[in-house]
């Protein structure tokens, strides 16, 4: 199979405040990108629908001197079963940074 990602992935395990029609929830991202992040949550989340998340990035990631907050827009593109939680994929469509 050809792999249609188009931004490298970085495998950092993050809390994320996620909000949708369905939830609002805690989660941990398994990997993120410039146009996506991957998470897990407990529920099953319907294809297609509408997210918004709140990442906060360390700064000992980002090499800056204070942790910056993400809040986001997004749409679901894949949910699957993996080890008995849902894994989630989502396109990030909109962003902002919040300093502190």
């Amino acid at each position: 199979m050809q792999e249609l990602r188009s931004a490298v992935r970085f495998p950092i395990k993050l809390p994320i405040a996620l909000n949708s029609e369905q939830i609002a929830q805690q989660a941990e991202t398994q990997d993120i990108s410039a146009g996506g992040v991957l998470f897990y949550v407990d529920s099953d989340m319907a294809v297609g629908s509408v997210i918004t998340f709140s990442i906060a990035m360390p700064a000992s990631v980002l090499g800056t001197p204070a942790d910056v907050m993400v809040n986001c827009v997004g749409r679901v593109i894949r949910c699957s079963e993996e080890s008995g939680r849902r894994s989630v994929a989502a396109v990030i469509d909109e962003y902002r940074f919040e300093r502190s």
